[in-house]
């Protein structure tokens, strides 16, 4: 096992520079999750550790070794992909052993060490099966096998579960988290899907058009996001957010939103008496207003019942609103609804920058 480093890479495609002075240090036996949109560059970061693209500028250590010039199959990584890429003409065994069997293993070393991965993977009663004999999940879990039985420094997984169904998706991230505490190796995972991020990460790494918006555990970024690009992007459904001015008037203030609506803001904002704002506040911190309560009223537009929750949306100064609850009511289309936020949930954002107040 070892760390890995990432100091002020960059990476450029002809003119064109896609990551832009990245710098991430992951601890050994860390468990760390690139996530951002498609096209931010998480999987071209990925790539460069893997050594399957070149370094445009800055360096990569694993360990204390620079391996910015240092052939893929010289950095002792082992890399699970998304399609799977396995052999379809060998058997779950050879597909297993094969990276071995070309560094020239000794015959009772591979064997032990293809075994021992099937025994963790429960993949022992398939061993003689091909690829195409084998369910979506069964085939992510042998090219992890290929990868384990290869010991190496570092895990690097590609976004390994887009291909699975919703249900086996959520079987199979356990699966890896569960797989991870076995065995602690430094593991790199990339996903677009912040979900997956939230639940199986030690720190997430969120990316945004080349850069790394922020760094932290995921309930740090949940909590405390660095600014609306992360606060939008972690956290499911998404976090509300309106535009508005913040009027202290001495209180505890509110914010003006337009078409004649006003967001209560909880003690400690009059600082930003005037300012334009970003106002967010996310699904599951609105609730049903009781009497008296600050509020703000919208009519409801979608209604969503899902069993355990039911999602509502409403139009409240011409913006749509989000809000979660898992006590059931009788919500109807085109009624009026009264939300109230819970005033210590509520953040606010600056206007220009985006950055967090």
């Amino acid at each position: 096992m070892a760390e890995v480093r990432i100091r002020d890479v960059r990476k450029s495609f002809g003119h064109v520079e896609v990551i832009h002075g990245v710098s991430v240090d992951i601890a050994d036996g860390e468990f760390v999750v690139l996530v951002g949109p498609s096209g931010c560059g998480k999987s071209t970061l990925l790539r460069m550790i893997a050594g399957l693209e070149r370094i445009s500028d800055g360096q990569i250590l694993i360990g204390d070794r620079v391996v910015n010039q240092v052939p893929p199959k010289e950095r002792d990584v082992a890399m699970v992909f998304q399609n799977y890429a396995l052999y379809p003409h060998m058997k779950v065994y050879d597909n297993m052993a094969f990276s071995l069997k070309l560094r020239g293993a000794d015959v009772g070393d591979l064997d032990a060490r293809v075994r021992r991965a099937a025994d963790i993977l429960g993949l022992t009663a398939l061993l003689d099966r091909f690829p195409r004999q084998l369910s979506g999940g069964q085939r992510q879990r042998v090219a992890m096998g290929r990868a384990i039985v290869r010991d190496p420094q570092v895990f690097l997984f590609d976004e390994p579960l887009s291909n699975l169904d919703a249900k086996l998706r959520v079987q199979m991230r356990t699966e890896i988290k569960e797989l991870h505490q076995r065995l602690t190796t430094t593991s790199v995972y990339v996903t677009h899907d912040q979900i997956e991020a939230m639940t199986m990460a030690d720190r997430i790494v969120v990316m945004h058009d080349g850069i790394v918006e922020q760094i932290g555990e995921p309930l740090e970024l949940y909590d405390n996001p660095r600014n609306t690009f992360v606060a939008g992007f972690i956290g499911s459904p998404a976090m509300n957010f309106v535009r508005g001015t913040v009027r202290a008037n001495g209180g505890p203030g509110r914010l003006e939103a337009g078409e004649g609506v006003s967001f209560p803001l909880g003690d400690g904002w009059s600082a930003h008496d005037g300012r334009p704002v970003v106002y967010g506040i996310r699904p599951e911190h609105l609730v049903m207003a009781e009497p008296g309560q600050p509020a703000v009223d919208g009519e409801i537009a979608v209604v969503e019942p899902t069993g355990a929750e039911t999602l509502l949306v409403s139009r409240i100064a011409g913006a749509e609103f989000q809000a979660v609850f898992r006590e059931r009511h009788a919500f109807r289309p085109g009624e009026r609804v009264a939300l109230a936020p819970l005033l210590d949930k509520v953040h606010l954002f600056d206007a220009e920058t985006g950055q967090h107040l």
